[in-house]
């Protein structure tokens, strides 16, 4: 009983001391509360985190902005924390509220990378990835998003010869990744893969990640061989009830620049060409001053655990030659929505894009440099009312009125595009996360064409032609994924992602022409055209189908922030290819170490050299190439004297091959990402080693000749799709940027980047039997120079290089003096790809103003003058068209010589440009409504330094002359349609308010 009281006893005292203990400890603690706002707007920040330093006691802001936390003796700072805002600590004192406003750190918003099928901090990134947001882009009027990037990105070329509105730019990453299938980089439009680059607006956009190398790529398998641009759009605010509308509007005026000079009147009639009695400048009669608007309107905001962006965009662009037109209209909704405490987010994303496009002929614009300029625009004669609309039109070979071609033919596209896209994100823990993304990209193309009856180029001989050509096209996409992150080691982070997708691609087409028309009736009533047959005329239907199944994984391992290692395997299934080589492995890997987390390195605060090896795969530019091609043959009449017996032959276009199989490229890239003077200078690095093996091409095949593709059976056509060649290529990539370099008053960030290409080289061209020791391309055309393709592509050389005679010199008669008469003299005169691209962007502020500009260049291509090429000569064809006149062009003697190709017409195109310039103001506003005013004013293409002679020294990656087949075979050449290009002065307003 003793021993049991004695317990009881201790037991009471410790009970009596606890309780003294915690009441005299609380009766020392005390409260501090307050409101937490950010600074920019002023508006409460919920869920910022509070914390006592030093220690792990906390709380977090409610939804308006207070928290209430308890300290305790000996307690000196709070430390509050936000994402995207700058940490903050105030020091306790004797405060009971402590109210602070926090400020968003840009810096810290950008440091997040997209990268494929999500984020990664920049500091992890070991593949060579860059990053532009929407504050570098280009300032100007541009109506295809990828301009935006023009000379931003090392390795990334964005060229657009000419300036017709409806273009659209050719892109290349890291030069030539395919000569038979797709060479552009592939689109990723908010987590859409392979989206219609029309169906986002410049001003919607946020920011381009672009995934370079193919380690990167890896992760979107046969869709990345030529790179990948990510593009995300913008979203609503996270703060509570707050909505902001912008609106941005400006005005341009486009005038025709860089016109090449020639013969005046009297100079062409001294000239011994022909006389019509009149002076025309057949320029001034097609090209105009353009004057085009822009309405960007969006409204942003946020509810509770919602934000939202809703956005419209006008955008009507006239060209600068008359009855050039590209009119859009742009629709976006983006959503996003957080449930249960923010486990599960939804995101919505809607766009819908109505395009307009009116075209001329492009050979208008040919002729407008070189049409007989003593011809008169209209000729009141009975017969050329009659016949010609009341044109002057002579019947001589390639001669025709450039006014009456931009005016009796007409060609229109209409096209639709629409992405509707839905994702499901939810945290199963802290650790794991599941997400499924569906979208639908749809898109069409309503085409028409129409010649009038008095169309002296084509209408006059079939009383008139029109045709309509409608191509659709949808791609849905479901994937799923499963995330992983934690700390598996100490020190040791370790994400991974799994997940599976299929994508279904539909296409189908149709088109119908007809000619012998009455009345003209444009193209909207192609019954009334009384011939169905014959040349102008034709009626054909397509649809095609194809699925890509995938399974992908990644795992991404980050020590002490100081080493890094990323690794990817992409397995694909593809039912466009041979029965047997339908799947295909992807895999990728890259490593890097920033070692100022190791070593002292002085002026460095950053230096991380890393290293990535992968492997992607090509598409098919058609899904049925693997089964061969069976097209519609000619007419057949069973019975010659029944007219219902005639039946549509089979012609087979080209043989089946089930042995088709992935283009692959392989990808060896070394960099180095560096920061200096405590992030003052920021800059990347890289060389890169390419390998593309497999290469699919359309091959000439001997008829009749055994199948090696299909044994046992024979060629019963006289082409078939192969993996015919091997290419090399190598680059080193270069940017560097200084930030916020103070002038006194003036803050200055300029940004360098430089690229230097190894050109490509093709390895081998051939496969079993089928040898290509070289392929030809690049014909000049009519007249007279059909038959001398004038770019070779040969085994063990370069692509691109122009092949011909050299001039030694001229006959006082002014004929030409040829190193060689026959091909097998000529010599490798140059070559038509760039050694190296560059770009200088530059940012000044100054108060409340800012200047912006951009100059950039290309350097080592040379290009194929065809308008020296055919009409500087004084022959005997000079006396029907104009002549052209340059400071490359002989005058002394005059060349007599009938045109034939030579390295006289080949000139260098290295140039540097200074490619858009804008100067703006901010007003200063202490409006409750008024947030930003801002006007602008800027110029595009201010000038030009070059010593090409031609219209425009942009480098020609592909041979446009077939315009919807542009050809990688022959680059280099500038042809006679060549749009003129525009100088573009911009006056616009910026204005935001909530």
């Amino acid at each position: 009983m003793r021993n049991y009281l004695q317990k009881l006893k201790a037991f009471m005292l410790v009970t009596v001391l606890m309780v003294f203990s915690i009441a005299a400890a609380n009766a020392q603690g005390r409260e501090v509360s307050g409101t937490v706002l950010d600074t920019e707007f002023g508006d409460p920040l919920p869920g910022v985190t509070v914390l006592v330093k030093g220690t792990t006691r906390g709380t977090t802001t409610d939804l308006d902005g207070r928290y209430t936390i308890s300290v305790q003796p000996g307690d000196q700072v709070l430390v509050f924390s936000f994402v995207g805002f700058t940490a903050q600590e105030v020091t306790i004192g004797n405060q009971s509220i402590v109210d602070i406003q926090l400020e968003e750190d840009i810096q810290s918003l950008q440091e997040a990378v997209v990268i494929g099928y999500g984020t990664q901090d920049k500091k992890e990134i070991t593949s060579a990835v860059a990053s532009v947001s929407s504050e570098q882009f280009n300032r100007g009027n541009f109506t295809n998003p990828t301009q935006l990037l023009q000379g931003k990105v090392a390795g990334l070329s964005v060229t657009r010869p000419g300036g017709n509105p409806n273009e659209a730019p050719t892109v290349r990453l890291r030069g030539i990744s395919s000569f038979g299938a797709s060479q552009s980089p592939l689109i990723v439009l908010d987590g859409v893969i392979g989206a219609s680059i029309d169906a986002v607006d410049p001003n919607d956009i946020e920011t381009f990640d672009v995934l370079k190398d193919a380690s990167a790529a890896a992760i979107y398998g046969t869709r990345g061989a030529a790179g990948v641009i990510l593009i995300t759009t913008k979203k609503g605010t996270s703060k509570k009830g707050i909505s902001s509308v912008t609106i941005n509007t400006f005005g341009t005026a486009e005038s025709p620049t860089n016109l090449i000079p020639v013969l005046s009147a009297e100079e062409f009639v001294e000239r011994g060409g022909t006389n019509y009695g009149s002076q025309t400048n057949w320029r001034d009669e097609v090209l105009q001053t353009a004057y085009n608007g822009t309405v960007n309107a969006s409204i942003t905001g946020g509810f509770e655990n919602t934000q939202f962006l809703a956005s419209v965009n006008y955008r009507n662009n006239d060209g600068i030659v008359q009855n050039t037109n590209r009119e859009s209209l742009n629709t976006r909704f983006n959503m996003s929505h957080g449930a249960l405490n923010n486990r599960l987010r939804l995101n919505l994303n809607l766009s819908f894009t109505n395009t307009d496009g009116q075209n001329v002929n492009s050979e208008a614009v040919r002729y407008a440099t070189i049409y007989n300029p003593t011809a008169p625009v209209f000729e009141n004669t009975e017969g050329a009312n009659r016949d010609f609309g009341g044109y002057f039109q002579r019947p001589l070979f390639d001669f025709y009125n450039p006014v009456a071609l931009i005016n009796q033919q007409r060609f229109t596209n209409e096209q639709r595009a629409a992405i509707y896209s839905f994702r499901a994100e939810y945290d199963l823990s802290d650790k794991f996360t599941i997400s499924s993304q569906f979208s639908q990209d749809r898109f069409t193309d309503l085409s028409t064409q129409f010649y009038s009856r008095q169309d002296f180029e084509t209408g006059f001989g079939r009383n008139g032609q029109a045709g309509q050509n409608l191509f659709d096209r949808t791609t849905s996409i479901w994937n799923g994924t499963i995330r992983f992150e934690d700390e598996i080691a100490d020190r040791l982070n370790f994400a991974l992602l799994a997940g599976a997708e299929t994508q279904v691609f539909e296409e189908r087409g149709m088109n119908a022409s007809s000619t012998r028309f009455l009345f003209d009736q444009g193209p909207n009533n192609l019954g009334a055209g009384g011939l169905r047959l014959g040349p102008g005329t034709g009626m054909g239907s397509f649809a095609t189908r194809a699925i890509l199944n995938s399974l992908f994984t990644r795992a991404n391992f980050n020590y002490a922030n100081t080493y890094f290692l990323s690794a990817s395997l992409r397995a694909e299934t593809y039912s466009g290819f041979g029965r047997e080589n339908q799947t295909g492995l992807f895999p990728a890997v890259s490593a890097g170490a920033d070692l100022t987390q190791v070593f002292d390195m002085g002026i460095f605060n950053q230096f991380k050299p890393r290293a990535s090896f992968g492997v992607v795969g090509q598409l098919p530019p058609n899904p049925t190439l693997a089964l061969g091609i069976y097209g519609n043959g000619n007419r057949i009449p069973l019975d010659p004297t029944d007219p219902n017996s005639v039946f549509v032959g089979i012609n087979q276009l080209s043989n089946p091959n089930p042995q088709l199989r992935w283009e692959t490229t392989q990808e060896f890239t070394v960099g180095l990402d560096f920061g200096l003077f405590n992030g003052r200078i920021t800059g990347q690095m890289d060389y890169y080693q390419r390998t593309i093996s497999d290469l699919i091409f359309n091959t000439t095949v001997p008829v009749g000749a055994p199948n090696e593709f299909l044994p046992g059976n024979f060629y019963t056509a006289p082409n078939i799709w192969a993996n015919v060649g091997d290419l090399t290529s190598a680059g080193f990539e270069f940017i560097a940027s200084v930030n916020d370099l103070k002038l006194g008053p003036v803050s200055w960030t300029p940004t360098v980047n430089f690229t230097i290409y190894k050109r490509t080289r093709i390895e081998n061209i051939g496969v079993g039997s089928i040898q290509l020791p070289e392929i030809r391309q690049g014909i000049p055309g009519a007249p007279g120079q059909n038959n001398n393709p004038i770019v070779w592509n040969r085994e063990g050389e370069r692509i691109g290089d122009f092949y011909g005679p050299r001039m030694e010199g001229f006959t006082d008669g002014g004929e030409y003096i040829l190193s060689g008469e026959n091909p097998a003299e000529f010599e490798r005169l140059g070559n038509g790809l760039p050694v190296g691209d560059f770009g200088f962007s530059n940012t000044f502020i100054y108060g409340n103003w800012d200047l912006n500009f951009l100059a950039r260049g290309s350097f080592g291509h040379m290009i194929y003058n065809s308008f020296r090429g055919f009409y500087e000569n004084a022959d005997g064809a000079s006396n029907s068209w104009n002549s052209v006149v340059t400071r490359n062009t002989p005058t002394n003697p005059l060349v007599t010589s009938t045109p034939t190709f030579s390295d006289l017409y080949l000139e260098r195109g290295d140039f540097i440009r200074l490619d858009n310039l804008q100067i703006g103001y901010n007003f200063p506003t202490n409006s409750e409504s008024i947030n930003n005013l801002r006007f602008y004013g800027g110029v595009q293409n201010l000038i030009t330094f070059t010593q090409f002679s031609g219209v425009d020294p942009e480098v020609r990656w592909t041979d446009t002359e077939d315009v919807l087949n542009p050809n990688p075979l022959a680059p280099g050449i500038e042809r006679r349609n060549t749009y003129f290009l525009p100088r573009i002065v911009t006056l616009g307003l910026t204005l935001t308010f909530k």
